[in-house]
């Protein structure tokens, strides 16, 4: 295991190639120990809700795509601050996206639970910016 690993990570978005591109940087890069795909903002909602109370299965980061149907980053985060205090302090929301809109990203990175914003696809450089600033 890797020293400077997160212990877990979850990828939050609908597009199934770039979870999977995502996630095989992070276990190539040993960024995290464990890496959790949801493809929808619901079904992410719904493992934090699962698990509020384990926080040993909760993740330490969560890369979150704006873009998604039915349940989008934006109101993922909405949802999200409503959870306990132990799922916000432990839950930290990086968002991945791959949208451009100005205002999207201004009003999402202003959000409380976001630290950073990055752009798809994530890259192993993006990996290594986030740990020298985040870690």
């Amino acid at each position: 295991m890797n020293s400077e690993a997160i212990e877990r990570v979850m990828l939050v978005d609908d597009n199934d190639t770039d979870n999977f591109i995502s996630k095989r940087i992070i276990e190539i890069t040993r960024f995290a120990d464990h890496v959790e795909v949801k493809n929808s903002g619901k079904s992410a909602l719904d493992y934090l809700k699962e698990n509020q109370e384990n926080e040993d299965m909760l993740p330490n980061l969560i890369f979150l795509d704006i873009n998604m149907p039915i349940v989008d980053g934006f109101i993922f985060l909405y949802e999200f601050e409503k959870f306990n205090d132990l799922i916000k302090d432990k839950c930290k929301v990086v968002i991945l996206s791959s949208s451009d809109n100005k205002r999207d990203i201004d009003k999402i990175v202003n959000n409380n639970h976001v630290i950073k914003f990055i752009t798809k696809p994530l890259t192993e450089v993006a990996l290594e910016e986030f740990k020298a600033h985040h870690m």
